[in-house]
């Protein structure tokens, strides 16, 4: 009889032989640093011996095992219970969301929010409801965006990464190509912060050309939320609350938890409710990651770690630009460019042999030739775990011919 299943070992093996493939390597505890286990496939994962410090995480503020953060959790599962038990349209709907929310919607400036299960599904949700014939977006925008205009079935227009100038020939070809049709529904979409290369958006520039033509503009704050002006993101930086329409993000990174929000106008949060399938057909948020995320976010607007991160960035960058390292970016995430995949599989092998973890991003996320070693400091990281990290760069650089 003829096969026709899957040749999942053939696709594993090609994987293998173009260094792509990926594996699973656990850790102790998700903090600055800790226990890590060689990757092990299926096998029962043994922890090594040695602690290794973390230059790879988004947990930017170093809240994952804040001790406020884990009793907030801890709290809402005495009282409300581990999990919200079904959709949030049901009986999933708690108090608890809605204290994470409001708050959302208060440091977003903006009249609501609303809890997703994870920040994917508030991405593929929120396009996908808004239903635009077209949307406009980055070349690097997260998958996320790029699986909700699928979804969403709409014309995507792709600009070059972060140039208005682009977007701007975007807009005119298709008001060009429209004028005097019936009247589309356009999105502007972008990250604020991307996660391979660091950059912030021209989100001023991007808000004057969608006023200018009539577009509305979503942006994800995934990387940005809780680490700029009062905890928010990108958007409250630049002061433009009233010049985007869908502000999106996830409680996942320097919220310390789990699950996405999205933040605007009442009507739109109603039709969220209302039409967003992610969140119509999922079981609500988990109280425990609402009231951890809440929780996250109120030490985020009101403590010092946001200007202790901001410290560990502005060391760690200098440190690595005096070394002769080409950093990019603009933001916490510090991408070393290192240009040949096999330099940078043997980089970050030379760096955790010297105690310190970072993440390679090879293809396909990046193009082949541009490959490099993604270093983020936490907030909880001192001035000698600093330190490690440099010198850590400074001898395997030096031994890969880096340097």
């Amino acid at each position: 009889m003829e096969d026709r299943g899957f040749d999942l070992e053939g696709r594993l093996a090609s994987l293998e032989e173009a260094d792509l493939k990926r594996t699973l390597a656990p850790v102790d505890r998700v903090a600055e640093r800790g226990y890590f286990a060689q990757p092990t496939g299926s096998e029962l994962p043994v922890l090594d011996g040695e602690e290794t410090l973390v230059f790879a995480s988004n947990n930017y503020l170093g809240l994952t095992d804040d001790e406020r953060v884990e009793n907030a959790a801890r709290q809402a599962a005495t009282t409300v219970g581990t999990g919200a038990g079904a959709s949030r349209l049901v009986t999933g709907d708690t108090m608890v969301h809605r204290d994470l929310e409001r708050q959302l919607a208060e440091t977003k400036g903006t009249e609501r929010a609303l809890a997703f299960a994870s920040g994917y599904a508030a991405n593929v949700g929120t396009i996908a409801a808004l239903d635009p014939d077209v949307v406009f977006s980055d070349e690097l925008n997260h998958a996320s965006i790029v699986d909700g205009c699928r979804l969403a079935g709409c014309e995507t227009v792709v600009y070059d990464h972060c140039d208005p100038a682009s977007l701007e020939a975007a807009l005119e070809r298709r008001a060009e190509r429209t004028e005097g049709a019936t009247t589309e529904s356009w999105l502007v979409v972008t990250d604020t912060i991307f996660g391979t290369d660091g950059a912030v958006a021209p989100l001023s520039a991007i808000c004057a050309l969608a006023d200018q033509y009539g577009a509305w503009v979503m942006v994800d704050e995934a990387h940005a939320t809780g680490l700029y002006a009062n905890g928010g993101g990108i958007v409250q930086a630049e002061g433009l609350e009233d010049r985007v329409h869908v502000q999106l993000g996830t409680l996942s990174t320097a919220l310390a938890s789990q699950g996405g929000y999205v933040a605007g106008s009442e009507a739109l949060i109603e039709c969220l409710v209302n039409d967003a399938r992610p969140f119509v057909f999922s079981t609500g948020l988990a109280p425990t990651a609402a009231a951890a995320a809440s929780e996250a976010l109120h030490l985020a607007r009101h403590t010092d770690a946001r200007e202790r991160l901001w410290d560990n960035v502005s060391h760690l960058r200098d440190g690595l630009e005096a070394m002769g390292y080409d950093v990019l970016g603009d933001s916490q995430i510090l991408p070393v460019l290192v240009g040949d995949r096999q330099d940078a599989l043997v980089l970050v092998d030379g760096l955790r042999e010297r105690g310190v973890i970072a993440a390679v991003i090879r293809p396909p996320a990046v193009p082949d030739g541009a490959c490099r070693l993604r270093v983020t400091p936490m907030a909880t990281h001192d001035h000698g775990d600093v330190v490690a990290c440099l010198e850590a760069f400074q001898a395997a650089g030096q031994e890969v011919g880096l340097l």
